[in-house]
């Protein structure tokens, strides 16, 4: 569906539940991330890329004071609550993350908003469809109230929303990429200092595709161990003097934390994993500005794979099939991407074996009972924006 195509068709939805035309309709896309992952709460580097997946937000101001949503979605999902009764929690479900962002800026919006979502960033891929739909209305909100936020801004508004009002702690990753993101490029993004940079990521001009694959095994960040693993990671930081992991010089420094008990190991190898995936990031963003065929950075993306499932032990059986079936079928890397627990795998692939790949990855899946998983070239696309 083209942008002009989704942008009507939010409107005319919003007009037909709403009875009049919304005011405009703002769209932000989901991501996935080449690499880099939970790096983003310990100060580091992440590569994520905006898909052509996207959220699309039709909104017009009340003046009755309440925040009505509704979803195409989720039809039988809507909520309809005074502005000024928004609290954590309520409403909760997909209309926390739209509501937990006007909670942020409610004094601004006293007169309420009414607010139409559409969207096709599949939900629970770990594609970031949450941060999606923060951005969308973040920046409709700015808009329709001139606010003076700038890009950044509105990235902290959805973070803040993800965080203290749906209860996900997460870091800044999924809505910058959202926010910054431009078409053919990944971003090069530094956490601590938030400064950033857009890497060309042509990959279709090398003749190779990013291929996604959802393994169908849905997570919530805020119900799984996202929460656990960035406790954790803190945990390690204050054992070993820092403030952020990413302050850890290698992995040498390490060493402290395994003391020999069971708690001081884990700590050892949360932090590993954080310290070797800062450093494997670093290492496919050089491989890319040397102009190198982006081919060199697949088992870069196999080690990452590694990490998160021994290290950080966020990854499930089928995302581990994913990756395994996707390499022994050619790929020349491949591993989970998100918060992990569930979603989705990426593999980089020669174009023409997208095919091959898939069939390979499905194939594996009916042997492990599971259904084929959904799947999709990615294509580095444009952040969030005003669509009418």
């Amino acid at each position: 569906m083209t942008a002009e195509r989704a942008g009507n068709r939010a409107a005319e939805a919003f007009a037909e539940r709403f009875g009049g035309l919304p005011e405009g309709v703002w769209v932000a896309p989901g991501r996935v991330n080449v690499i880099g992952e939970h790096t983003d709460y310990n100060g580091g580097h992440v590569l994520p890329i905006a898909l052509p997946h996207t959220t699309r937000a039709a909104v017009s101001r009340r003046d009755d004071g309440r925040l009505v949503l509704r979803s195409l979605q989720h039809p039988d999902d809507d909520a309809d609550v005074a502005v000024a009764d928004l609290e954590p929690g309520t409403p909760s479900g997909w209309a926390g993350y739209a509501a937990g962002v006007v909670h942020q800026v409610a004094g601004s919006a006293p007169g309420g908003l009414s607010v139409l979502v559409d969207g096709d960033v599949p939900a629970g891929a770990g594609l970031s469809s949450s941060a999606a739909l923060e951005c969308a209305v973040a920046l409709a909100l700015r808009d329709l109230l001139d606010l003076d936020l700038g890009p950044g801004d509105l990235v902290d508004v959805a973070r803040r929303a993800e965080n203290d009002f749906a209860g996900a702690p997460t870091g800044i990753l999924d809505q910058s990429a959202s926010v910054l993101c431009t078409e053919g490029h990944a971003l090069f993004l530094d956490t601590r200092d938030r400064s950033s940079e857009q890497v060309p990521f042509d990959l279709a001009a090398a003749g190779l595709a990013l291929l996604v694959l959802d393994s169908g095994t849905t997570h919530h960040h805020a119900a799984s161990g996202y929460g656990d693993r960035r406790r954790e990671c803190e945990e390690a930081a204050a054992r070993l003097g820092v403030d952020l992991l990413r302050e850890v010089p290698d992995v040498a420094a390490l060493d402290a934390l395994a003391d020999g008990t069971p708690e001081g190991g884990r700590l050892h190898r949360r932090a590993r994993h954080v310290v070797t995936e800062d450093a494997r990031v670093l290492q496919v963003v050089g491989a890319l500005r040397s102009g190198a065929v982006p081919r060199s950075i697949g088992p870069l993306l196999t080690e990452g794979h590694a990490s998160l499932r021994d290290d950080f032990e966020v990854s499930v059986p089928l995302l581990d099939a994913c990756v395994e079936a996707a390499v022994a079928a050619g790929a020349h890397g491949a591993r989970m991407v998100g918060g992990g627990f569930g979603g989705s795998a990426i593999a980089l692939v020669e174009a023409d074996a997208v095919d091959a790949v898939t069939a390979a990855v499905a194939d594996r899946f009916a042997r492990e009972g599971a259904p084929a998983p959904r799947s999709f070239v990615a294509v580095p696309s444009a952040g969030a924006r005003r669509l009418r």
